[in-house]
């Protein structure tokens, strides 16, 4: 099994080397061969890896494969960890990515960055592969900053336009700054313990007998630091910003981004350090309150987006915000799993999204579209799969998950856990609002569209429709292996999960809900399906019944202006955070610091020389009677140094 695991990131690096380097001398057909087969088959070993797992019964494999980096006391190998959680998240990372390199052979297909985008993709897997594999936090690290590259590279991929290399760039620039407190933690990490490895600091916490923390401790501090990472590549308040913008990048990256990879690293890295969150209340009193208003803020600010794919990224944000609300709360397998069927159902939204738009020409105004489900049924069919499983509708994945999360945050007794169920059941309503909206105004009600464009309208090649047809099954599906405790069926996730909890300081607890009976638990699912329900025929009425326009929302006026302007956090940055920093690095660090300080000092040294030499040169002249007199000048000189000292 070691030398199969090892194959599982590998096989998507040699795809990335291939079409990276000659990919420009290989035609079409060869590069998304090259591309799809690496990680087909590194989704192949995966399920057989699993399934190998599964027949071992034990809780957890670490292989070292070599040592990394050895200096005094610092040991870092590289090796992989394999137990549930890392064998979740290969499976979702392969199998997905799989599905959305499929789909990329047609909509990429006339891109003249064809074999660059498909190398990209490919790196991008082995990046988010070694990531989740890692059994170390250095190792974690890399592919941490690895897909940090990767989204600069794809998010820029049309760096053509000032938009999406500014994007690109925005993009990594926050990402640095929550790296920033990630770094410091995994510096604090080792200074505590000694030890990066995943088990070893873990079981150094157990023996030691760290409890769980009423004040600052040390753990606190360095789960507040890591989250400060998470808050980055999760994109959490405040650091959320760049997320939307990803949208400027072509669609599949838009559904390897926010379904499958980078965005689920933080969740997968606050899950993966439980051992540390459990023993530090604050800590995970901060990881709750920022998800849970994550999830509230992002999704009004959905509500008004006219661009399609807009939408969907505030709803990643959003979803996100859940995901960090069930860690909040102590229910890491809660966690999971919503990532988990959101990998399904955000990746087939964001796929279909790009089925619409190259339906339409590159069109992406919700204006401009509508009665779209006549020319494109597949797109619309499979979309509704996914909007019901976002909204929490039974019995799609997503109302499991969702409904586990909220389950969770009602009965779970830690601080501030109401204030997450409040939060949490609001942006659930708003969720089916703006999801309902975007069906609706997409593919139902009168068509906007001009007639010319009308008559060109048609369904996507079937690369593209067949890999749409997989995930609506998936966002159909996908929940029943985590039912609710009400049903009194195994919940089977939760269950598989259970020994990446085994460090934690109660042993269950993600499981024990005290004083809480399964009455209670239905009556909160009903409550969940209530207000999405509610959410859904609000949409129904304002832009089915009464046809409501995104043009005719401008008449709601500065509520409006506010919601479709994002609240002008973009803007209160550029002026509060942008602007200042440039002002300082032009006036005082360029002009004065450089220029004045450092230029000034290396072009004092070099006038001081250029002095010196003239001095100097003036005595090499070429004439003799020169050279005579300044030697006549040294040996009067000479003379007197020595008639002094023979003096004294």
């Amino acid at each position: 099994m070691k030398t199969l695991l090892i194959f599982i990131p590998i096989l998507p690096l040699i795809g990335f080397l291939l079409n990276g380097i000659f990919g420009r001398s290989f035609p079409k057909k060869l590069v998304h061969r090259i591309a799809i087969t690496t990680t087909g088959i590194s989704f192949l070993l995966a399920v057989i890896t699993f399934f190998k797992f599964l027949s071992l019964d034990v809780e957890s494999l670490v292989f070292n494969y070599f040592t990394w980096i050895k200096a005094g006391d610092f040991v870092a190998n590289f090796g992989f960890l394999l137990d549930p959680l890392s064998m979740v998240m290969v499976l979702v990372v392969t199998g997905v990515g799989f599905l959305i390199h499929v789909y990329s052979i047609g909509y990429m297909w006339n891109d003249i960055g064809y074999n660059r985008f498909f190398a990209y993709l490919n790196l991008f897997m082995f990046s988010m592969l070694i990531l989740v594999l890692a059994n170390n936090y250095l190792l974690l690290f890399v592919g941490w900053e690895g897909v940090g590259l990767c989204s600069y590279l794809l998010i820029g991929f049309y760096f053509h336009k000032k938009s999406a290399s500014d994007a690109g760039k925005k993009a990594f620039i926050v990402n640095r700054i929550g790296d920033f407190g990630f770094v410091v933690g995994l510096m604090l990490i080792f200074f505590t313990f000694r030890t990066i490895d995943f088990e070893k600091v873990f079981s150094e916490i157990v023996n030691r007998g760290y409890g769980v923390e009423a004040g600052w401790g040390v753990l606190t501090v360095i789960g507040v630091l890591l989250f400060i990472g998470a808050t980055g590549k999760s994109a959490q308040i405040p650091l959320y910003v760049w997320l939307p913008d990803a949208m400027e990048g072509p669609t599949p990256v838009s559904a390897l981004i926010h379904a499958a990879t980078m965005v689920t690293a933080g969740v997968y890295m606050i899950t993966r350090s439980n051992a540390i969150y459990s023993r530090a209340p604050h800590a995970l009193f901060i990881v709750g309150l920022i998800g849970s208003i994550t999830a509230l803020f992002a999704a009004t600010i959905g509500i008004f987006q006219r661009d399609i794919k807009r939408v969907l990224a505030y709803s990643t944000v959003s979803q996100l915000g859940y995901m960090f609300t069930a860690l909040g709360v102590l229910a890491f397998s809660a966690g999971i799993f919503h990532l988990m069927t959101h990998a399904f159902f955000k990746a087939l939204l964001f796929l279909g999204s790009g089925s619409v738009i190259l339906a339409l020409h590159h069109e992406q105004d919700m204006q401009n579209m509508g009665g779209l489900k006549k020319y494109l049924p597949i797109t619309c069919w499979t979309m509704w799969a996914a909007t019901l499983a976002i909204s929490g509708i039974p019995i799609f994945a997503g109302f499991f998950s969702k409904d586990e999360i909220l389950w969770r945050s009602y009965s779970t007794p830690v601080k501030g856990h109401m204030i997450f169920y409040i939060l949490g059941t609001v942006a659930a309503l708003i969720t089916a609002l703006y999801m309902f909206r975007l069906m609706f105004l997409t593919f139902h009600g009168k068509t906007r569209l001009p007639e010319d464009k009308l008559s060109h309208v048609h369904e996507s090649p079937k690369s593209m429709t067949g890999v749409l047809v997989v995930l609506a099954i998936l966002s159909t599906i996908g929940g029943f292996v985590g039912m609710p405790g009400w049903t009194k069926i195994p919940n089977i996730f939760e269950n598989f999960l259970e020994p990446v909890f085994k460090f934690m300081p109660h042993k269950g607890i993600v499981h024990a809900v005290e004083g809480h009976s399964a009455g209670n638990e239905l009556l909160v699912t009903l409550v969940s399906i209530l207000v999405a329900g509610i959410g859904a025929l609000i949409a129904y009425i304002i832009y089915l019944k009464k046809e409501v326009t995104p043009e005719k929302e401008e008449n709601l006026g500065l509520i409006y202006k506010l919601i479709f302007n994002k609240y002008y956090v973009d803007e209160i940055y550029n002026f509060l955070v942008v602007q200042p920093i440039k002002w300082f690095s032009t006036n005082v660090l360029w002009k004065i610091v450089d220029v004045s300080i450092i230029d000034g000092i290396v072009n004092g040294y070099a006038y001081l020389t250029e002095g010196l030499s003239v001095g100097v040169s003036k005595i090499q002249n070429g004439f003799i009677r020169s050279y005579v007199g300044w030697i006549a000048l040294g040996g009067i000189g000479i003379l007197y140094y020595i008639l002094i000292n023979f003096i004294k």
